[in-house]
């Protein structure tokens, strides 16, 4: 019973043992680029990743051919799969070929490795140098793309407000519309009651003498 309550832990710690420690190399020549995500149509994250960097894989894309790595300085990012190897690369010391001289009929392997180490690390120098540029600039880009962001929502909310005060406006222009039309009907009306009144008592005085009973004159008969 002990027995298998061992070999059941061991199972179940080898497989997690080898996803911790899955630890790849950065194989070629060139240096290789990070991507926030899995394909070229990502963006640049972090530039200049060079050749024998040891990288440590978390997953990879379905496809299997992006991988999601972390550096050993803690850059995240994905690279392509074929540019990983398991072992980290052998640098070969640099040499090239002597020309032979005349009569020779064997050419003279020489080595010219203080001129090409000078020439490499200055190439070395622009490429970091350029590579800290990038991502400087690239930095500053995603900085000013959330900005600008920000700035188009702001330039939205404002173009928003102003509409709604324009209706405001409008809205009150219309009120005051309405409200100088009613009081010019209440004057007309209060006109018109006005003379109308004016109408009955003139009427009323002319009518009402000859409605009243008229005494009779005494006769001097009587």
């Amino acid at each position: 019973m002990r027995f298998s309550v061992i070999l059941f832990l061991l199972c179940i710690l080898i497989p997690l043992t080898s996803l911790a420690t899955d630890t790849r190399y950065v194989g070629g020549e060139q240096s290789i680029a990070l991507r926030g995500g899995p394909g070229e149509d990502s963006a640049i994250v972090y530039r200049g990743i060079p050749p024998g960097t040891r990288l440590s894989v978390a997953r990879t894309s379905d496809d299997g051919l992006w991988a999601d790595i972390t550096t050993d300085s803690g850059i995240t990012g994905w690279v392509p799969t074929q540019n990983l190897v398991l072992e980290a690369p052998v640098k070969m010391p640099a040499a090239v070929y002597a020309i032979p001289s005349t009569g020779d009929t064997t050419a003279v392997l020489a080595l010219d490795a203080p001129a090409q180490t000078t020439d490499q690390a200055e190439l070395l120098n622009r490429i970091n140098s350029s590579d800290a540029e990038f991502n400087t600039v690239a930095q500053e880009l995603h900085q000013l793309k959330q900005v600008a962001g920000n700035a188009v929502q702001l330039d939205i909310d404002n173009h928003r407000l102003v509409e709604e005060t324009e209706n405001l406006r409008s809205a009150v222009e219309m009120l005051r519309a309405e409200n100088q039309r009613l009081l010019d009907k209440l004057e007309s009306e209060d006109f018109m009651n006005g003379a109308l009144a004016v109408l009955l008592g003139v009427i009323i005085a002319l009518i009402a003498p000859r409605l009243m009973p008229q005494r009779r004159k005494n006769s001097g008969w009587t």
